[in-house]
């Protein structure tokens, strides 16, 4: 469906149905803004009607005879809009703050449910704006900008109203202008749709562009490429600004043909109104106001139907997210049993042992066409040691991801302690599985609290012996402040092998029964890998470990090699029976012998 076809489709309610879930539950607030607002653009349309007694009575008749009680009504008026007013405002306030807490946080909440597909389809950037730029506007949207419109339309129906009784032809010609913005509206609405959409995009890959500047700075100085980085962010902002440029105008052209449409207005009143002139000074003077009180009014209908229009765009991207789902679900009958992430039910959980199968699977990505595994078995009985080894690109991560079902399989199952993984919440199995990333993240905060995401019960003794085990204790024992030293944002604040070795303290501390190792010792030097190598021995006893790896040396004692070339699984067997086979696994291992005992001669 292209995007002239989406904006026709959601254009009677510009996707507004969609979003009435979220703010159902402030109708009470909504509806008390409303009213109130109501009640002071009241006001505002009998303030000329005060004119035009006070102007007939008191200079037309010459007479002060109620002027104690006109003062005091006048007053009582003010005094009304004032409190009417601000109790609009504070509950328009409360309003946008809520829907845009609540939108964030449904979003936010939301992302976590969605399979790695989903990320690795759409920037950083891109999910950001949805977030912060588009909640935001949606919140302006149902607050402020619905109270200006109440107030704003209440004052030009009420004078309209209030014309049409003092005198209906005039006030008929005036209203002669609606035709012609209906007729500029559906001239507008789709080009101005089709416009602010691409301004949006091309925000998005604006904001995915500054933060990769933020946090690639180091790889773009070492690279020497910051005046090409500079020149893709000036290209990105040039586009912005033309495509931005474009919309202002379509805008401005839509404004001022509008308002020239509503000028006219005042002119009928300007030039049909002598008569009225010659007899009622105080109606003529009545009239004029409506006129002109009606121009700002009608201005901004104009702007606010821009508005809308732009927030449409807005409304479709967070609706979109909010609605797409995840390749990998649980099912009701799941949930019901076990919970999902946001609310387990531990009590239904069993213990999971760590006894591993795959059962004639067949899988390719989502994004792909080919088959990476196809009719494949595999036995992981509980306690194994499970090398994935190849070069680089070859497709190592497919089994582990399965095993962690990041993805499904296209076809067969993949079994964890004899039940298909799908029978039972992810959660229950995510927090089984200690995982070693190749490339170590920490959150920002402190060394301990970053342990403590592994375990959050876990005592200072166990994370002591958690950091002996990966020989981290030097590390720990070197920063300023110890455990609560502040790691930065990412862990920038610490060295690749520090924390790498946090990393795998984090996940020892989980003591999980399956743990994976994703090239877990390829980001920190020879000695600490020896260290984290003779830990690896250690630990993986009592647990099912899958570990991939690319420097084949550290693999040799595992119970299986699993062998992957052009992402299929083409040897497996242990180190001594992949050698005497004599195959693409000795190939890898001859020639990275080779490679490194070329760099030891070299020095």
């Amino acid at each position: 469906m292209n995007e002239k076809t989406e904006a026709k489709r959601s254009l009677p309610f510009f996707g507004i149905p969609k979003l009435l879930p979220y703010i159902r539950q402030y109708r009470g607030t909504m509806l008390k803004m409303v009213l109130f607002g109501l009640a002071g653009s009241v006001v505002d349309i009998v303030v000329p009607l005060f004119q035009r007694y006070a102007l007939n009575h008191y200079v037309g008749d010459r007479t002060l005879d109620t002027l104690p009680l006109f003062l005091a009504v006048y007053v009582f008026a003010i005094v009304f809009a004032a409190v009417t007013n601000y109790i609009s405002t504070f509950n328009a306030n409360a309003l946008e703050v809520w829907i845009d807490r609540d939108l964030r946080n449904r979003a936010f909440e939301h992302l976590q449910t969605l399979s790695f597909s989903y990320f690795n389809q759409n920037s950083v950037g891109y999910i950001h704006s949805r977030i912060m730029s588009d909640a935001q506007r949606i919140g302006v949207l149902f607050s402020w900008s619905l109270i200006d419109s109440v107030w704003q339309l209440a004052y030009v129906v009420g004078a309209v109203a209030v014309m049409l009784i003092v005198n209906a032809r005039l006030a008929l010609l005036v209203l002669l202008i609606l035709p012609l913005i209906i007729v500029l509206f559906s001239v507008f609405q789709t080009k101005l749709v089709r416009v602010n959409r691409r301004v949006r995009e091309i925000n998005s890959r604006i904001t995915g562009n500054f933060n990769e500047g933020i946090t690639g700075a180091r790889t773009i100085k070492t690279l020497g490429v910051e005046e090409r980085m500079d020149r893709d962010f000036v290209a990105d902002t040039g586009e912005m600004k033309t495509t931005s440029v474009r919309a202002a105008r379509l805008r401005g052209l839509f404004a001022s043909t509008m308002s020239f449409a509503s000028s006219l207005a005042l002119a009928v009143v300007l030039w049909k109104g002598g008569v009225i002139a010659a007899s009622e000074v105080g109606t003529f003077s009545m009239f004029m106001s409506y006129a002109q009180g009606m121009m700002e009014p009608v201005r901004w209908i104009i702007d606010a139907i821009s508005d809308l229009i732009t927030t449409q765009v807005n409304i479709e991207r967070l609706t979109r997210l909010l609605e797409t789902k995840s390749d990998v679900t649980d099912t009701q009958e799941v949930i019901a049993r076990y919970g999902d992430s946001f609310e387990p039910k531990k009590e239904n959980w069993e213990e999971l042992r760590g006894d591993i199968a795959f059962e004639d699977v067949s899988f390719r990505y989502p994004d792909g066409e080919e088959l990476v595994l196809e009719h494949f078995d595999l036995q992981i009985p509980f306690g194994s040691n499970i090398a994935i080894v190849g070069e680089t690109g070859a497709g190592k991560s497919t089994l582990v991801n399965l095993v962690c079902r990041f993805y499904e399989p296209t076809e067969g199952r993949v079994l964890i302690d004899g039940r298909d993984a799908r029978e039972r919440s992810q959660l229950w199995l995510h927090s089984a599985i200690g995982y070693v990333l190749q490339t170590p993240h920490l959150f920002s905060g402190t060394v301990k609290e970053n342990l403590l995401y592994g375990n959050p019960n876990a005592t200072d003794e166990q994370i002591e012996r958690a950091l002996e085990l990966v020989s981290a204790t030097e590390v720990v024992a070197k920063l300023e402040h110890g455990l609560e030293t502040d790691v930065g944002e990412g862990g920038d604040l610490l060295s690749t092998g520090e924390k790498q070795l946090l990393s795998f303290a984090r996940a020892i501390l989980a003591d999980p029964k399956i743990l994976v190792l994703d090239e877990a010792t390829s980001s920190v030097d020879t000695m600490t890998e020896q260290k984290i190598q003779k830990a690896i021995d250690t630990i993986i006893r009592g647990r099912t470990s899958i570990v991939i790896a690319h420097r084949l040396s550290t693999v040799q004692n595992a119970d299986r090699i699993l062998v992957v070339k052009n992402g299929k699984i083409v040897e497996q067997g242990t180190h001594g029976e992949l050698l005497a086979l004599g195959g693409y696994y000795k190939e890898l291992y001859t020639r990275q012998y080779e490679d490194e005992a070329t760099a030891s001669v070299l020095g």
